[in-house]
């Protein structure tokens, strides 16, 4: 399913004749991603030569063509060549493949034969094929086999930013055809934004001659300037745009590969390239002073209106996606016009009004036979009745919205946003934050426990998104899409039940030679150590289990913080201690460490397991981490936010009490904070340490001052360290200053 790219590549793929015998069974060659329902390993392989009939009957001519063109090969529906065929492609009845998307492989020494309903089925069998071959390290030796398959989620999705940088048609069509490989079955294209307008709108020409370029490349660089637009023809001018007919071209494209095209038009924020370029449609007529449409304007409806009518016109697509997402709402407040639309139409308030946009809107779009899709936002004001929602701001807007009995696509930051790190950002390309690595991934479960299970059925699917602010080269999106990409497609094909991260690792073994042989820039997995302790607080003992990305790694460890050698421990295993320890752990190969290597102090400290007092809130909502447990737990935080060790304080300073449970001499503290400007997460503007004997008279004995600049824009961590002298008390409070007002995180406060 993979582009010719290479000749010789694609020469060699699937030509099959008959071989069988001398290699028996092959054990562990078929690594099929996502996994099949069913796999039944047989004995021999089916060698693979030059000259190759495929037979395909009629209804499956596409797929069959589809998949001999990239090998060289011919196809034929005439019934007196299929004896001579090779590969066939058969149409099977319901009785024989129940599901209308499934499959049925079966490749012996003298045949690869694919069963399917329909069209779709019969791209997915062959996509099975292809990876069959292409996971050999001999291409031409596949093993036989009999896989039975189908998916478990209808909406299988990947979302493609092309605003903020704008991608060709070439790649385009090579990132589809690697969706098409792992049996992704939609693309969510994010036409415009701010950044960018990438659709040739022929009633609006200056969309595209002007609104699709900016004066400065780097969106690091534009976005925080004046955000100027350009033109086209313009020596300086940074941008593109797709013409109608280029779009027509990737919607056939996707389609031959069972790939549907949904078209996102951004509305009523993230419009400020409209707006620049049709300021008569903001709510202060001027170019550069909103992002957001005026609703109280009939003009602006008109505009939406006709763009969608040409948008329609080019996207076959059920849904169209109309963003709705992080509309700023203060021009509104001011706006005689939108005012007006809210008194005119008994709103409450600006979020209603978004709302009126958003129903007006998906009236049109149901006059027209489509359906109207946006980001969670649109459940704020009331969700209009025929809606389905994308949740992208955790899982929330997605269970709320399911409950309701509306279709949702899970899409939370935490665990399907491919545009944060996936590995230490120190080893890493730029990235927007977070740590979100394969693993995470994996482990995601897009049916939420919170959603009542008759409800269950709403959830369509999950889908992987790409914001492109940090990704400006083909090289830098495929290697924040792959191998992650990899890990969702098994998470929405194969039943829950049927999936191991184990098994997966070890499959995916096989297709890192799959993405070399098609030159994909994919990241390398990390030969970073994840060290994990488990607390036994009352017998002061630790479990230890070394975790890595790495395929059974060789790893040497210590528990006095020197270094590792391979004189050290061996791991082996989980191992326990008792009391204190500093471990030391590095991957070691041919006698030297690939990495530096990863460090834990595993600290029975004071406060380890004391109580602890919120004298101000932590975000219970969206960061509890493990509670009043999080700050004393022993636990540190790892490279993400979202781990369950950092708790998250919104807005608000960290203000809290730990009962140290009788009067203790103390010598020190140290309480951790992390920095990640692009989300909003900075250090506090100071640490203040108080001590108590009574849990009411506090006095203060040291105030720290952060030394981080707040422009910092790598992922930062500091311990602010206080030296106690020698005090003596019960209670110590600590104070965090958050002089930002947006997040503050801490994983553990440390006393000794």
């Amino acid at each position: 399913m993979i582009m010719a790219k290479s000749g010789r590549l694609m020469a060699a793929m699937l030509m099959l004749t008959v071989a069988g015998g001398a290699n028996a069974q092959i054990s562990g060659r078929v690594n099929i991603i996502p996994k099949p329902a069913l796999v039944v390993e047989r004995g021999g392989i089916l060698r693979l030569s030059s000259n190759v009939l495929v037979y395909s009957d009629k209804s499956f001519t596409d797929a069959a063509s589809l998949f001999a063109n990239q090998a060289n090969l011919s196809v034929s529906t005439d019934k007196k060549g299929k004896a001579k065929a090779q590969v066939l492609f058969i149409e099977a009845t319901a009785r024989e493949i129940a599901d209308s998307a499934g499959y049925k492989l079966v490749v012996t020494p003298q045949l690869a034969v694919v069963y399917a309903r329909t069209k779709v089925g019969a791209l997915y069998g062959a996509s099975t094929l292809t990876q069959l071959s292409l996971t050999q390290k001999d291409m031409s030796a596949i093993p036989c086999v009999e896989i039975t398959d189908h998916p478990r989620f209808g909406y299988r999705g990947m979302h493609f930013d092309v605003s903020r940088h704008f991608f060709p048609v070439s790649f385009i069509k090579r990132f589809i055809d690697l969706m098409a490989l792992y049996k992704m079955n939609t693309f969510h294209w994010h036409l415009t934004d701010g950044a960018g307008w990438r659709l040739e709108i022929k009633k609006y020409p200056e969309l595209t001659s002007k609104a699709a370029w900016r004066p400065l490349g780097a969106w690091t660089k534009w976005w925080p300037s004046k955000r100027r637009y350009s033109e086209e023809g313009n020596a300086n001018a940074y941008g593109g745009y797709y013409t109608q007919n280029d779009a027509r071209e990737v919607v056939d494209y996707a389609a031959k590969r069972g790939i549907t095209v949904i078209p996102e038009i951004e509305m009523p924020g993230h419009s400020e390239e409209v707006l620049a370029t049709y300021p008569n449609l903001s709510c202060t007529g001027k170019p550069y002073e909103s992002s957001e449409f005026c609703i109280g304007n009939d003009s602006t409806f008109t505009f939406l209106q006709d763009v969608l009518t040409e948008v329609m016109a080019i996207f076959p697509s059920k849904y169209i996606h109309v963003g709705g997402d992080e509309a700023n709402k203060e021009h509104w407040k001011k706006c005689p016009k939108c005012q007006n639309r809210i008194k005119e139409n008994g709103l409450k308030d600006e979020l209603e009004l978004q709302s009126y946009l958003i129903r007006r809107m998906e009236t049109f779009l149901k006059s027209k036979g489509r359906r109207l899709l946006g980001w969670d936002e649109i459940l704020e004001g009331g969700l209009a009745p025929e809606a389905t929602v994308m949740s992208w701001r955790g899982e929330q807007g997605g269970i709320d919205a399911a409950n309701m009995g509306h279709d949702v696509i899970m899409t939370p930051g935490g665990y399907c946003y491919f545009d944060s790190y996936q590995a230490d950002p120190a080893t890493q390309p730029l990235a927007i934050g977070g740590f979100l690595p394969i693993k995470k991934v994996y482990a995601y479960e897009p049916i939420p426990s919170m959603i009542d299970s008759a409800k269950a059925k709403h959830v369509l699917g999950a889908q992987a998104c790409l914001w492109t602010e940090y990704i400006p080269t083909t090289e830098h999106l495929e290697h924040m899409a792959f191998p992650r990409m990899l890990a969702l497609s098994e998470v929405v094909w194969t039943q829950r039940a049927n999936r191991s991260w184990d098994d997966f690792k070890q499959r995916l073994q096989a297709h890192y030679l799959l993405l070399q042989r098609l030159n994909v820039s994919y990241c390398r997995p990390s030969y970073k150590l994840d060290i994990v302790p488990k607390f036994d607080y009352e017998a002061k003992k630790v479990s230890v289990t070394l975790v890595s990305e790495q395929l059974n790694p060789t790893i040497y460890y210590t528990t006095d913080g020197s270094l590792p050698t391979t004189a050290s421990n061996l791991y082996k295993g989980t191992f326990e201690l008792s009391g204190s320890a500093k471990i030391c752990a590095a991957i070691i190969e041919n006698g030297e460490m690939v990495a530096k290597p990863d460090m834990l102090e595993v600290d029975f400290h004071k406060a380890i397991g004391r109580p602890v007092v919120y004298n101000s809130p932590y975000s219970a909502n969206k960061y509890p981490a493990q509670k009043e447990a999080t700050l004393v737990n022993g636990y540190r935080g790892s490279l993400s936010y979202g781990d369950g060790q950092w708790q998250g304080f919104e807005g608000g300073d960290m203000d809290v009490t730990i009962d140290l449970g009788n009067a203790t001499e103390l010598n020190r503290l140290g309480a951790s904070f992390m920095q990640q400007i692009g989300p909003g997460v900075y250090m506090p503007d100071s640490v203040v340490v108080s001590l108590s004997d009574d849990g009411k008279n506090f006095r203060e004995v040291k105030t720290v001052l952060n030394d981080i600049s707040a422009t910092e824009t790598s992922l930062t961590f500091k311990t602010f360290q206080v030296d106690l002298k020698g005090e003596t008390a019960r209670y110590v409070r600590v104070f965090a200053k958050n002089g930002k007002r947006g997040f503050l995180f801490a994983d553990e406060v440390v006393i000794y």
